[in-house]
């Protein structure tokens, strides 16, 4: 963590270099332990000394790890595109986000700013259905089986029925709890950055947990508002794998007519980034469905 800690001072600071005492002031860190640190990472090449000025900068290893980053997420950039369409025909906050690791990081947002890009959440259950809900079943079963945050119930018939009509439909809508409602109240007023660290995890959990806030498509009426929290729809890549969720937030009461329209656009968005990047949609048999585990009774999603 202090290791991370002295990079990102580093970063921020934008090629600015620091002397030991410096940076261990700046960081609050003994100076022993910082010079450790420091000496570590000059060595891997992750920081250069000047011998003149005995001042620490950033190194050349973290130009080669940026271009695999950047190559991993190249797809993000085309979300960009999409989502700022998006934002401005809805006027309300879009996201790209996938899981990276072990866990779920927000690649860009559009819009208000109400999720701040770089953000990341723990990827295990209740957290994270939506990641795997377009993937392949094995990938479903191996989030499944992680361990679970919180240990909760789970009907396991619901979940079986949200995966079936929610590949069939293409989206996923999420209701807008008074919880949420809560949520969004707070949110009022506050930058991304400005977000404190508890309110920044329910927003990371408003993005990626699910449970019975999942309609389907009986609990839809063209006519009737139902209270929103957000869309989301799946982007893929050349293997035919879901590899990232592009969200459209809403936070109020829309028609079933009007989430039909949102959840179409937000499709059409998410299939011109698979298109555009080289993915491919998956074929599924219509009648395919999750198998039956006993894992299913175990967890909240």
């Amino acid at each position: 963590m202090r290791v991370v800690q002295v990079l990102d001072f580093l970063v921020e600071q934008r090629g600015k270099r620091f002397g030991l005492s410096e940076l261990a002031r700046a960081l609050d860190l003994a100076k022993p332990t910082c010079l450790g640190i420091l000496t570590e990472l000059t060595a891997g090449g992750y920081l250069v000394r000047d011998a003149d000025t005995l001042t620490y900068g950033l190194g050349p290893a973290l130009i080669a790890a940026g271009r695999v980053a950047q190559d991993s997420f190249a797809i993000s950039a085309l979300a960009r595109a999409e989502l700022e369409r998006l934002t401005a025909r809805y006027r309300t906050t879009c996201t790209a986000s996938a899981v990276v690791g072990e866990q779920i990081m927000v690649l860009e947002s559009t819009g208000p700013g109400m999720v701040k890009v770089g953000a990341a959440y723990h990827f295990a259950p209740p957290v994270g259905l939506m990641y795997v809900l377009w993937d392949t079943d094995a990938a479903f079963d191996a989030w499944l089986t992680k361990p679970s945050t919180v240990p909760l119930q789970q009907d396991e018939a619901r979940l079986r029925q949200v995966v079936a009509e929610c590949r069939e439909r293409g989206y996923l809508v999420e209701s807008l709890t008074a919880a949420g409602r809560r949520l969004y109240s707070m949110l009022a007023g506050f930058a991304a950055h400005d977000l404190p660290d508890e309110l920044r995890e329910l927003v990371g959990e408003l993005v990626t947990s699910l449970g019975e806030r999942v309609y389907l498509g009986t609990d839809l009426r063209p006519r009737k508002e139902h209270p929103v929290s957000l869309l989301a729809a799946p982007t893929y890549g050349g293997d035919g794998r879901q590899n990232m969720v592009l969200t459209m937030y809403v936070g109020a009461s829309i028609t079933g007519a009007e989430i039909d329209r949102r959840g179409t656009a937000l499709v059409a968005a998410a299939d011109a980034v698979t298109a555009a990047s080289g993915g491919r949609k998956p074929a599924r048999s219509p009648g395919e469905l999750l198998p039956t585990t006993e894992t299913c009774s175990s967890f909240a999603v």
